[in-house]
């Protein structure tokens, strides 16, 4: 080969070199999900801070702290009552997703512990900002079946506000009921009046698919220090919907509220 065929061979090599690194570079600095769904075999995991109050063992259950020392949640079925002996680190999350074909499979969720050594194609994002890392799971679950796990790592993002893409999800009529519904239970953990006006809209609106409204009434009767009481007691008052009157007066009469007591009365004595 001749010295000018070896530059020009050199040339093109390190040409090709310069934009194989640029193309890594523009990804790396894509948002989170975009950076998730160029994986379409193999696993895709990263990590990110969890807000005050949430902790884990690493490998079966995350606790969070600022809603009773007995908040826990497990994916593991055999955990069993021993979890309360072990340890429970602060953070960092940790998402394992399982991509094949460029579907979404399976997510992990741990919380505190560390990586073991890698099985498989594995492609390791590193730690990412955690609002950028709750904006990418709720992304996730809109287009999954099954939503549970990547809303609820979401919410234990530190700095996330996440409740307005609940929300959003939650009426998002293109995705799946299941995970509409998801998103309405996890929009009922989150206190506060924007998101109780919210949970009040969604279970008023009458374009929306019934068993959505259902979880949302669900999820009113859950807020703390009885928030959703009086909109459970305009839901049975004056909805439309015989359905979504009855559910709300079920929980009304699981509330022990004296107003649910008042409208019980107020019904059984005929001044309706």
């Amino acid at each position: 080969m001749s010295a000018r065929a070896v530059a020009r061979a050199s040339a093109l090599t390190a040409i090709g070199l310069l934009a194989a690194g640029a193309a890594g570079a523009v990804l790396a600095q894509a948002p989170l999900a975009e950076r998730i769904a160029a994986v379409r075999n193999g696993t895709v995991r990263f990590a990110y801070a969890v807000r005050e109050g949430i902790c884990g063992d690493g490998e079966s259950f995350i606790r969070d702290r600022s809603r009773g020392e007995n908040n826990v949640t497990s994916f593991d079925t055999g955990l069993g009552r021993d979890w309360r002996y072990r340890s429970c680190e602060p953070g960092p999350a940790r998402v394992a997703i399982v991509r094949e074909n460029g579907e979404v499979v399976r997510i992990r969720l741990y919380v505190g512990g560390a990586w073991g050594r890698p099985e498989g194609d594995v492609t390791d994002l590193g730690t990412v900002s955690a609002p950028a890392a709750a904006k990418a799971l709720i992304a996730l679950a809109s287009r999954q079946g099954r939503s549970d796990r990547a809303i609820f790592a979401a919410t234990i993002a530190d700095s996330a506000v996440v409740w307005p893409d609940l929300l959003a999800l939650a009426k998002n009529e293109e995705v799946s009921k299941s995970v509409r519904k998801d998103a309405v239970f996890w929009l009922s953990q989150f206190a506060g009046d924007a998101a109780t006006k919210g949970l009040a809209d969604l279970a008023e609106d009458e374009r929306q698919d019934r068993d959505v409204r259902e979880q949302a009434v669900f999820a009113l009767s859950q807020l703390a220090h009885d928030q959703g009481v009086p909109i459970l007691i305009r839901v049975a008052r004056s909805n439309r919907d015989p359905s979504l009157r009855r559910k709300a007066l079920f929980w009304l009469g699981q509330s022990d509220d004296p107003r649910a007591l008042a409208l019980f009365e107020e019904i059984l004595a005929g001044r309706r």
